[in-house]
């Protein structure tokens, strides 16, 4: 069963998109994070989950 880890960013409502789609790519080229969830607040802020496979060893004895 695949397991994954989660990482949440929150951008202020001052974020531009340009600013957030940066940071976003980041997060995905060079820490391998795939967006999980996007949530826009009505303040305009945004909560942003990304989450990432857990691959774990198998050890053989």
């Amino acid at each position: 069963m695949l397991e994954y880890e989660y990482q949440e960013l929150r951008f202020p409502r001052g974020a531009s998109r340009n600013a957030a789609r940066q940071a976003l790519t980041d997060h995905a080229e060079y820490g391998r994070w795939e967006l999980a969830r996007v949530r826009l607040y009505p303040d305009g802020s945004r909560r942003v989950t990304l989450r990432r496979k857990i691959i774990r060893q198998i050890r053989i004895a």
